[in-house]
């Protein structure tokens, strides 16, 4: 399915499902079949960039569940949105967007959504991938037994502090114990360059998971230089590895790393 560029993206290829966890419901973009893959959006919503990922993901072999967080879905990213969107999401209650904040309370609700993928899908368990706002939620997912394949994406919070994580202490234990315990692997993308997730903030999170940490850096020379507005103006830098950032074109290492993430989830999920 091909988007023209400036134009919103209709999801018509995905069924619409309203999910509840714990009395708590969110609309579900899902699509595919095969083991289930939890694709969370990064700022400001659910692009057309993030749904072309999904649909590579999708296309190779895996029922993607794409969770509508925040913003509206499909639209194109413009930087009015920094106003509305994501200032609204920094104060939101299910989100910890500052330093000092802890697990971001949505996190509980993820799990749930990937246990309830897993009774659908099979499979030996889920993947789960975040981006940006997102990008930390695929390792706290790990903390839900059903999740095995974290891949976690320029992780941009806290958003005060360049070398904290968004997590707390006790979930960071608890999240080095179980990935330790269970031989898991932790994929992780951000640009040389990227001041929303630094070279601090992946030194972190080798400290926390040692060699379980697979932190891959690309240079930001090869970021697609022509991003949708919110990416250009708001975010300002290279930043999102396998979305706005991304060059669609053979060879390029951004869509390298989008099949080294599919490469992964594929040898854990076993599609």
């Amino acid at each position: 399915m091909t988007i023209m560029r400036g134009q919103s993206d209709p999801l018509d290829d995905f069924s619409r499902r309203a999910v509840s966890v714990d009395g708590v419901e969110k609309t579900v973009y899902v699509a595919g079949s095969g083991p289930a893959v939890i694709l969370m959006p990064e700022m400001p919503g659910i692009s057309p960039d993030v749904a072309r990922f999904a649909r590579w993901v999708r296309d190779a072999g895996f029922s993607v569940y794409m969770p509508s967080l925040f913003g509206v879905d499909g639209a194109y990213p413009l930087a009015e949105a920094r106003e509305t969107i994501v200032r609204r999401a920094c104060v939101s209650a299910e989100f910890r967007a500052f330093a000092g904040g802890g697990t971001s309370p949505v996190v509980t609700w993820l799990r749930g959504l990937a246990r309830l993928a897993h009774a659908e899908r099979g499979g030996p368990g889920v993947g789960a991938v975040g981006l940006c706002f997102t990008g930390n939620f695929a390792l706290t997912m790990a903390l839900e037994p059903a999740v095995i394949a974290p891949v976690v994406n320029h992780p941009s919070l806290p958003l005060d502090d360049p070398g904290a994580l968004e997590i707390s202490d006790e979930d960071a234990a608890a999240v080095a114990e179980r990935i330790t315990r269970d031989g898991m692997k932790v994929l992780a993308y951000r640009f040389d360059n990227d001041t929303w997730c630094t070279g601090r903030r992946f030194a972190a999170y080798q400290a926390l998971l040692g060699d379980a940490f697979d932190g891959r850096v690309l240079k930001a020379e090869t970021a697609n230089t022509d991003p949708p507005p919110f990416f250009r103006d708001v975010v300002g830098c290279a930043h999102s590895v396998v979305t706005a950032h991304l060059v669609d074109q053979d060879g390029h290492p951004t869509l390298q790393a989008k099949d080294e993430i599919i490469d992964f989830l594929a040898e854990r999920l076993g599609t």
